[in-house]
């Protein structure tokens, strides 16, 4: 098991429990911290990958969350019939690969297509909807194609070449150098808390523009590709308004619903 563990206060005691803990081999992380002199808060948070906060309270929060890395394709595009679609299709996560759709429809109403009721409890925890379904949903997927039937919704997208991020950033790095560039550059938010009070990092490795799309809502086609607007509000960021693919690692630190594990025995 995980221990998870929030330190008060940065200075010499703190550094020399955060080297006794890694030297120890302990499975840990070094979820928060907090000192009354904001340098040493960051300073500390860079030196070990712990998130700086501005509180005792807000350590306490930190340290008894839950803490979520996935690996994953972020897919998204607007159509002419108003209707905006967000892909999760994920290699990695805490239920296992998963792919699942949040649907915004042209009067704003926003549904959550689950493939399991877990996978639906999950998402729900983190991100504001109006509706869930729980559906069975099929996927074929290749580096640049994905093609979901789910129910009565279906889509299909290409995108175009890769851009590549190749090196490896820590959260931080999300959090105070890769967000205002991604603001910027694209109008997204890579650091932020959900409407459900789960802090999230979106860090991105790959970023490909949608090239074409084709949806359908019981058997009614959804018209040409058209940009993702007006805003969807599943959480505290939005897609690119131009249609886009992006290959992301999140990282999400707080209260969401995961199946309890089985206990050994």
């Amino acid at each position: 098991m995980t221990v998870r563990i929030g330190f008060l206060g940065a200075v010499l005691i703190a550094t020399y429990h955060g080297k006794s803990l890694r030297r120890s081999g302990a499975d840990h992380v070094i979820a928060a911290v907090y000192d009354l002199h904001a340098e040493r808060t960051v300073a500390f948070a860079q030196a070990s990958g712990a998130e700086p906060m501005g509180s005792e309270e807000a350590v306490l929060v930190m340290a008894v969350s839950h803490r979520v890395a996935m690996r994953g394709v972020i897919a998204s595009t607007g159509f002419g019939s108003g209707h905006r679609v967000v892909v999760g299709h994920w290699a990695e996560g805490p239920l296992g690969p998963m792919t699942d759709l949040m649907w915004a429809a042209p009067d704003g109403r926003r549904t959550l297509v689950a493939p399991s009721p877990e996978v639906a409890a999950f998402i729900s925890s983190v991100y504001d909807f109006d509706e869930v379904e729980v559906v069975e949903i099929s996927v074929e997927a290749t580096d640049r194609t994905l093609a979901i039937r789910a129910g009565r919704r279906y889509l299909a997208l290409v995108a175009g070449r890769a851009i590549r991020i190749p090196v490896s950033r820590p959260a931080w790095c999300t959090r105070f150098v890769e967000a205002p560039i991604a603001r910027s550059l694209l109008g997204v938010r890579t650091y932020g808390t959900s409407p459900k009070g789960v802090r999230e990092w979106y860090r991105a490795d790959a970023y490909q523009r949608v090239r074409a799309a084709q949806g359908s809502l019981d058997g009614v086609d959804l018209g040409t590709m058209a940009s993702v607007s007006p805003p969807t509000r599943f959480g505290f960021s939005e897609p690119p308004k131009r249609p886009s693919w992006v290959a992301v690692r999140p990282l999400l630190i707080g209260p969401m619903t995961l199946p309890a594990r089985p206990r050994g025995g």
